[in-house]
């Protein structure tokens, strides 16, 4: 099976920064897109950003100018840079693997954002 180990998720005064990783490992390859999500209870889970293999990149409208993902192919690792954080970014960031097969999603590490 896949695994996603996420990390860098915690608490940050609003205005400050924070980058999240997320290592995929075990029975995928040939991974296209890669990318990050959020969801706060009650809520559908949302588009962050997503970068393919080729590195072209998509951002929501929320983060852009804030957020920049990139990725490593070696390492089979997605990371999401955060600057300028609100407290509406407080959710849960869930990573996301895909190949032409299957995607998988990581478990979601918590980002809160105070005032």
């Amino acid at each position: 099976q896949v695994q996603l180990v996420e990390s860098g998720g915690g608490l940050v005064q609003a205005g400050g920064s924070l980058t999240l990783s997320c290592a995929a490992s075990g029975r995928i390859s040939n991974i296209d897109i890669m990318g990050w999500y959020r969801q706060a209870p009650g809520k559908q889970r949302d588009l962050v950003a997503t970068i393919t293999s080729g590195r072209i990149t998509d951002y929501a409208d929320s983060v852009k100018g804030r957020f920049t993902i990139s990725r490593d192919n070696v390492k089979n690792t997605v990371y999401l840079q955060m600057n300028s954080l609100k407290p509406e970014d407080t959710d849960v960031y869930y990573c996301l693997v895909r190949n032409i097969f299957r995607a998988d999603w990581g478990q979601g590490t918590q980002v809160t954002v105070s005032t």
